[in-house]
């Protein structure tokens, strides 16, 4: 699998407009579209006002949560580079930094206008899913969120330029594509949740949204043990391995409040 030869789509006057940031934007888009569709087509009962109002904010949250969450995690090199905050068109986006930034401003919402909280992060998890699967292609377009060297073949493994190769990892030229396994894993989430819990279980409020967390994080704890751009580490184990046992503890709790209330 070969990389791409320039990160930069177009040049519009001296700005560049990189891949990722439209990649980034399609996946922004496809999400809301689809949670729109999802709501209207089977949370007819909602207010679909009051879910159209708080999109934009839930949005914008998750992004400033993403980058927020990357950021704070490598702090030892933003309080370096000041300047490189702000520049999340060269990655850098953590989707449990998204999922806390969206699920707060949410949360916030819903109390304010007294609506159904999981109702409502049951719409939102469709288009939450979709977008991790399309987001996931700006990392191949910024060759990022690779992993470790990869031995199956030339097709199925990313070549990654000498420049973009990790520090003692220089003399190997082919690796994982982790950023193409969490696709394919998110892509299979999301069939499972519309086509498995939500057609053939009880319906319960928030038993999407947790069985998305609880899916998820399984797939993203056994691909995060490839990747070689983990930002912290503890023992044998990254941050998001450990975030990953903790969202899975939790909401497995939280299916077991909501089926004793139901």
């Amino acid at each position: 699998m070969l990389s791409p030869e320039s990160t930069v789509a177009l040049n519009i006057g001296n700005f560049p407009l990189k891949f990722y940031s439209i990649t980034m934007f399609l996946a922004i888009l496809s999400g809301s579209i689809l949670s729109c569709f999802i709501a209207k087509k089977y949370y007819k009962e909602i207010n679909i006002e009051k879910f159209l109002d708080m999109l934009p904010i839930v949005v914008i949250s998750a992004i400033l949560g993403a980058r927020l969450y990357y950021v704070i995690l490598d702090w030892g090199y933003y309080s370096n580079n000041l300047t490189e905050i702000f520049a999340i068109w060269n990655g850098g986006l953590s989707i449990h930094g998204g999922i806390i930034g969206g699920f707060l401003s949410g949360y916030l919402y819903i109390k304010k206008h007294s609506l159904n909280l999981w109702k409502y992060a049951d719409i939102f998890t469709y288009g939450l899913v979709l977008g991790q699967v399309i987001g996931r292609i700006g990392n191949f377009f910024n060759i990022e969120a690779f992993g470790k060297p990869c031995s199956f073949s030339e097709i199925l493994c990313l070549y990654v330029p000498l420049e973009k190769r990790p520090m003692g990892y220089t003399h190997f030229e082919f690796f994982h594509p982790t950023f193409l396994y969490e696709m394919i894993w998110n892509t299979f989430v999301l069939l499972v949740l519309f086509f498995g819990i939500r057609k053939f279980t009880k319906n319960i409020d928030g038993l999407i949204f947790f069985s998305y967390l609880i899916l998820y994080s399984l797939g993203r704890f056994f691909i995060e043990g490839l990747r070689l751009d983990s930002i912290l580490t503890f023992g044998n184990f990254h941050i998001a391995q450990l975030v990953c046992v903790l969202i899975i503890l939790l909401s497995v709790f939280m299916i077991s409040i909501l089926k004793l209330k139901d």
